[in-house]
């Protein structure tokens, strides 16, 4: 399996796509330090990831987000939708709890 990532630098919150076949050593290698674009930004976060069985159509996905800005616009919109509706669910429970306290 081969994966496009979506990173988010927890020091300056710029974005980063990548792609890889270990995604778990991927990010621990751009924490480390060890990816020269992204050394100066680390720590990072994964905040999304989409899985292929084919490496040429991971790549053509990591190409589409990178060169093509509706794809990237596209692919960012659903992301912040997805973080918004989980703030709002643990406010709602937030709020529950103090209310039912």
């Amino acid at each position: 399996m081969y994966h496009v990532y979506l990173l988010k630098s927890k020091k300056n919150s710029s974005l980063y796509v990548g792609y890889t076949n270990d995604i778990k050593r991927r990010l621990e290698e751009h924490n480390e330090g060890l990816v020269g674009y992204t050394k100066k930004y680390a720590p990072w976060a994964l905040v999304y990831y989409e899985s292929f069985l084919l490496l040429k159509d991971a790549k053509a996905r990591e190409k589409s987000l990178k060169y093509f800005g509706k794809a990237y616009g596209q692919l960012k919109h659903r992301i912040n939708n997805s973080l918004n509706s989980a703030l709002l669910t643990r406010t709602r429970e937030k709020r529950n709890i103090k209310s039912a306290g």
